[in-house]
């Protein structure tokens, strides 16, 4: 997919911007906009020019929510393909028998990742507009940012398979809590919680996020942040440290002899900034855990 009508894609400086910019729905969720953020992710994992991923929104909202102009029958599969509606932007991909959750497909496409994603929530992040974040990396708040896991609120389940992420971010009373409630909360409270990592008045928000993708861009190694990413994210699901332990002793091994371990160590004896030679996915490790694993057979 490379031309996109409810989001922009742009790179430069080895960073690729996602940006949910669908002024017809004031940033809501739609079918084809997760179509085209899984395109955009997907592209930029693909991409050896590309290094990091910064994910933002447009104008006032990151994104408020499901696109609810479908009325009482916005979540109801059936009714709405009987209007010819796709409303779970998958061409009828199923799970057990039923139409995949559309949001868990964007969040399953960022969990699958081998490189950084950081987002900058320039507004309002509700619903799948938090959701479907909690497998990035690195989460930064404007001022004006608002979250809530507002299910409750809609009678609907927690979606983008954010019952797995989201007391993994948070822990689990946190967690419960905020889907039982379904309220809306502001941005210290989610920085108090871990789910993001800084608040910076809504001015400096881009000026901080590229900062950051700056400094990995920079200053880390692209082979060392894939391999990184699939470890911790994997190894929250292994029976004990000795798997992490057989991992460790793999990737010691494997890494310690390509150009990347040479290049840190020779630059820090030099005393001067690294220039790491490895691209990703071009020198990917396949032996890496293949969080979030292999996709259900019908």
């Amino acid at each position: 997919m490379s031309e996109y009508t409810h989001i922009t894609y742009e790179v430069s400086e080895q960073i690729a911007t996602v940006t949910i910019d669908s002024p017809q729905t004031k940033n809501a969720f739609t079918a084809l906009m997760g179509q085209e953020l899984i395109a955009a992710f997907r592209t930029a994992d693909a991409d050896d020019g590309v290094k990091v991923v910064v994910f933002t929104g447009k104008g006032r909202f990151f994104c408020p929510g499901a696109d609810l102009s479908g009325g009482a029958n916005t979540f109801d599969y059936d009714a709405r393909e009987s209007a010819a509606v796709d409303v779970a932007g998958d061409g009828g991909e199923t799970i057990e028998g039923v139409r995949r959750d559309g949001g868990g497909r964007v969040s399953l496409a960022i969990a699958a990742m081998r490189k950084p994603v950081i987002v900058a929530f320039n507004g309002a992040g509700v619903g799948v507009g938090s959701t479907m974040t909690l497998p990035c990396d690195i989460r930064i708040a404007s001022e004006d940012a608002k979250f809530g896991f507002v299910f409750a609120k809609r009678g609907i389940m927690p979606e983008a398979a954010s019952t797995w992420f989201l007391p993994r971010v948070v822990g689990i009373n946190r967690a419960l809590e905020w889907v039982y409630t379904g309220r809306v909360f502001g941005p210290q409270e989610a920085l108090e919680a871990g789910l993001v990592s800084r608040v910076v008045p809504a001015g400096d928000l881009m000026d901080t996020t590229y900062a950051v993708a700056r400094e990995l861009v920079e200053g880390s190694s692209a082979l060392t942040m894939a391999a990184g990413r699939k470890m911790l994210w994997g190894m929250l699901g292994a029976d004990s440290p000795w798997e992490a332990h057989r991992l460790d002793s793999r990737g010691i091994y494997e890494l310690g002899r390509m150009s990347d371990a040479k290049e840190g160590v020779t630059s820090f004896l030099e005393k001067r900034p690294p220039e790491f030679p490895a691209r990703i996915p071009a020198d990917y490790p396949e032996w890496l855990p293949d969080f979030p694993g292999p996709q259900p057979v019908e």
